[in-house]
């Protein structure tokens, strides 16, 4: 009897235990389709991508969008980014295993977790739902893409669509076609998401193009307007959209991963960039990397003062004795690391700077920190100021030319920026020699090598 009775407890307690089990990994659906995106760990740039997810759906909140927000996390994203997306973004965070990429060659390549985006078709608990990459802005409201059919697309490639976004009807066959197809290995143009989905839908080409109908929702597969997938480069040659397909409602940014639009330095190389960190100012703000901006520049006013005070001491730290043998290779090595410091003066702060701040604190923090390592050069190798500080000017008036507003387009931006570099280019090479002589010079008058008496 007393068996019987701990048996029955055992199974309620089991029970009780596999309810709050499901409790917690069910998806709780507010709304009939979502938007979903992905994350994954084990690139350079997870955190990047993190900050660019959470701007998306900060931006699709703002938008009113009337569907559930839902990103597909892998195990290993830390919970403290899972518990911000869900509270402060509002974001259904599904966990799942990555799944095993067997086209993958190089363990370190950066696409090698994208297939995870087949765990879209999962989400069953959705009629619809519209996959997206973490490197879309959005210009307006898109609930339209609900209606479209079992899977749509853009082409932007004449010849092969794009998965930065689509739509899909979600289904656990259709889901499970594909881990077996990945199982069985089969082919895979890229190694990636879209070689692979590209398989699996091989005829959308010839798929009519979608259109709204009243709300209505569509069956089969369409191919979807440009204008839900403008390629930022489309921009760049007339520095306006003229998407003629569909409304100009999603910008997508698939070039270079280090020139993608959450870099400050992306700006105003790629005008585009600045849209992108206004999303971000109006959405989740700049507090997390100010604190390091500001420690920044608080130390490159300090190289500044420090250098300033201790200047006329400087030219005293090193001495040496009348030694001809050694005289030589000491010039030389002192020329070395004083052209090492003026390299090292533009190049470190690009590096320490936290890379997804705004471009004009970016770019003003750089300025900043190279002209202080600079002068803190200048004084040091007792060199003159004008000719170290030609590459900074150059730059700022690289920035200039490149920000101005008012191009007619992209071609004439480029042939100015061309010409400014061509016109900078013997100034830049004057100002080298100017350093090499002011160098040699003052070595050879022992001016920063006095003798020892």
């Amino acid at each position: 009897m007393v068996i019987g009775r701990v048996s029955f407890l055992l199974v309620l307690i089991i029970a009780m235990v596999s309810s709050i089990g499901a409790e917690t990994t069910s998806l709780k659906v507010l709304h009939r389709n979502a938007y979903a995106t992905m994350m994954y760990m084990g690139t350079p740039r997870d955190y990047e991508f993190y900050v660019a997810t959470r701007v998306m759906l900060r931006s699709l909140s703002r938008l009113g969008v009337e569907a559930d927000l839902v990103v597909i996390a892998s195990l290993d994203v830390p919970l403290h980014w899972v518990r911000t997306l869900e509270q402060e973004d509002g974001a259904k965070v599904v966990r799942v295993k990555n799944l095993n990429n067997p086209y993958c060659i190089n363990p370190n390549w950066r696409f090698k977790l994208t297939l995870n985006k087949l765990y879209a078709w999962s989400l069953v608990d959705y009629d619809r739902v519209v996959m997206l990459d973490a490197d879309n802005l959005f210009l307006q409201k898109t609930d339209e893409l609900f209606q479209c059919g079992q899977f749509c697309a853009v082409f932007i490639n004449p010849c092969i669509f794009h998965t930065g976004l689509f739509v899909l009807q979600p289904s656990k066959k259709v889901f499970n076609d594909m881990i077996h197809e990945i199982e069985i290995g089969r082919e895979n143009q890229d190694g990636a998401d879209q070689g692979f989905i590209g398989g699996h839908f091989p005829d959308l080409l010839d798929q009519p193009m979608f259109h709204p109908l009243n709300g209505t929702k569509l069956q089969g597969t369409y191919r979807l307007p440009l204008g839900y997938q403008m390629d930022a480069s489309y921009y760049y040659l007339r520095l306006h959209w003229s998407v003629p397909c569909g409304p100009n409602s999603v910008i997508t940014f698939p070039g270079a991963p280090w020139l993608k639009p959450w870099y400050w330095w992306s700006w105003p190389v790629l005008p585009l960039g600045i849209q992108w960190h206004e999303q971000r100012r109006l959405t989740i703000g700049y507090g997390a990397e100010m604190i390091a901006v500001l420690i920044q520049a608080i130390f490159y006013l300090g190289i500044i003062a420090v250098t300033r005070l201790a200047r006329p001491n400087l030219s005293k730290l090193c001495y040496r004795l009348d030694d001809s043998k050694s005289i030589f290779l000491l010039q030389t090595g002192l020329k070395l690391i004083a052209i090492w410091s003026i390299l090292a003066a533009y190049t470190v702060p690009i590096f320490i700077i936290p890379c997804t701040v705004h471009p004009l604190v970016g770019w003003s923090l750089y300025l900043l920190g190279t002209f202080s390592l600079s002068y803190m050069t200048v004084n040091a190798f007792i060199l003159p100021m004008l000719p170290v500080l030609v590459p900074w000017f150059l730059i700022l008036g690289t920035l200039l030319v490149m920000a101005y507003p008012w191009y007619n387009d992209g071609v004439i931006r480029a042939m100015s920026v061309f010409t400014y570099a061509f016109c900078a280019s013997p100034v830049l090479w004057m100002a080298l020699v100017k350093i090499k002589c002011s160098l040699h010079v003052s070595l050879e008058k022992e001016a920063f090598l006095p003798k020892f008496k």
